[in-house]
């Protein structure tokens, strides 16, 4: 379909629903790139951790003070929960992107509208000796 000033319209053709043209800048990256970026964060916040321990061991051998080789090793212990955090982290969903979870799908446990194991009939106590009879329905 072609506008009033020759250029083509539609969803797929880099307008949005009112008709304006979709900025280049609004594009989301990719998910490769955004992958491989999450990638770097997640190699660049490891890549602290051997070389915390290794400053810890010679900051120990240069003032023997264990006070201060046990900060650092304290400060690299939670950067590979850090890197983790960060490195899954993803742009918000968009309203149109398909969701997994749908609300209309058979739940993990079911309940049943009637119970497994039905008794046809019930037990009751017979009035003159006392034992119990079972009902059966007719």
């Amino acid at each position: 379909m072609w506008n009033s000033g020759g250029m083509k319209h539609g969803p797929e053709l880099s307008f949005d629903d009112e008709g304006r043209p979709v900025l280049i800048t609004r594009a989301a990256l990719p998910f490769e790139e955004q992958h491989r970026a999450r990638v770097r964060k997640y190699l660049t916040l490891m890549a602290f951790r051997i070389p915390a321990l290794i400053l810890a061991a010679v900051a120990y051998g240069i003032w023997e003070n264990g006070l201060i080789s046990l900060a650092i090793i304290l400060v690299s212990v939670p950067l590979p929960w850090m890197a983790v955090l960060i490195a899954n982290d993803r742009p918000p969903r968009k309203a149109d992107e398909p969701r997994r979870y749908d609300a209309r799908r058979i739940p993990l446990f079911p309940t049943a509208e009637r119970p497994a194991l039905e008794r046809p009939g019930t037990f009751t106590a017979q009035p003159e000796t006392g034992e119990p009879q079972r009902d059966v329905p007719r």
